[in-house]
């Protein structure tokens, strides 16, 4: 199973030094890939609770938040191995065409080490202030796929949609990556498992208990089947946003997924191959960079 890592685009840490020296870490250590997180507004008195926080509580860490795209980009001038995904880009922030062009041009500039996670946002604050109906997110989802795919296809390029109209055009700049770079789906529910069965590369959830993950995959295998395409094919990367190492090993009752001793660790790691899962993201947690730094060199060290 490939071992992932998330860079430190939000909160306090977020900056150019903190994450050349994680990409440049993480590389040296033997990571697969990085990833970095989209989040565009925190809200004062939010209307949406987090969905990954007991309580709802948004993190403080989401008061400062930079642009993923160019955050990867960045990362991808100081790499040269390791691979660059966002997870998850929010569809509903973004024009498919101006996103598209602005993804070609980050694989082109890394020689084709890019990875696209897409995801729907659930913050109603967010979403109202990009003027998006959450109402209509499915069918937009649909037709923003269909068009980032068919922007790194064959010029000339065409579509006409219910939410989106492209004239044909030549678009000229494409990915390296053919027919386009790895899009992964963040999804949940029956639609969205089925929308990433369908016309995704993979499934990178988020949160979703160990117990239920075979479930999920079978699920998400079937549909798979269901739309003649071969499951095998499938990623499932997992991110574990609150992984934590610890000196000593917890109480199996109450500690997360992947939080915990190496022993507890691993343990989990191998439950989560044996589930399906092709890949896990590790966010290294620190006040410093030469903490988030150590927190890299431990996961990995555990990982084996």
């Amino acid at each position: 199973m490939k071992l992932g890592c998330g860079l430190p685009t939000l909160g306090s840490l977020a900056g150019p030094d903190a994450i050349m020296r994680a990409a440049q870490r993480a590389e040296a250590l033997g990571y697969h890939s990085a990833w970095v997180a989209d989040r565009l507004l925190a809200p004062v008195t939010p209307r949406s609770p987090y969905p990954a926080t007991p309580d709802g509580v948004l993190p403080e860490y989401f008061k400062r938040s930079m642009d993923p795209v160019e955050a990867l980009t960045f990362a991808a001038a100081h790499t040269r191995r390791l691979t660059l995904g966002t997870s998850v880009l929010n569809m509903p922030f973004y024009n498919p065409v101006v996103l598209g062009r602005r993804l070609a041009t980050l694989d082109v500039l890394s020689g084709g080490r890019l990875r696209v996670g897409l995801g729907q946002a659930w913050s109603a604050d967010e979403l109202e202030a990009v003027g998006v109906d959450p109402k209509v997110r499915a069918s937009r989802a649909d037709e923003f796929i269909a068009v980032l795919k068919a922007m790194w296809g064959p010029d000339p390029v065409a579509f006409q949609g219910r939410h989106f109209r492209v004239a044909s055009s030549v678009v000229g700049l494409k990915p390296v990556q053919a027919p386009h770079p790895p899009l992964y789906l963040a999804a949940y529910v029956a639609p969205a498992l089925r929308r990433a069965a369908t016309v995704s590369d993979g499934w990178l959830p988020s949160g979703v208990p160990l117990p239920a993950i075979p479930k999920m995959v079978g699920q998400l295998h079937a549909l798979a089947r269901e739309a003649g395409r071969d499951p095998a094919r499938l990623e499932v990367i997992y991110l574990a946003g609150g992984a934590q190492l610890t000196a000593a090993a917890l109480d199996e009752a109450k500690r997360g997924l992947l939080t915990g001793s190496v022993a507890q660790v691993r343990g989990d790691l191998g439950r989560l191959a044996d589930a399906g899962v092709t890949e896990v993201i590790v966010w290294s947690g620190g006040a410093t960079v030469d903490a988030y730094l150590a927190g890299l060199e431990r996961f990995r060290e555990a990982a084996g």
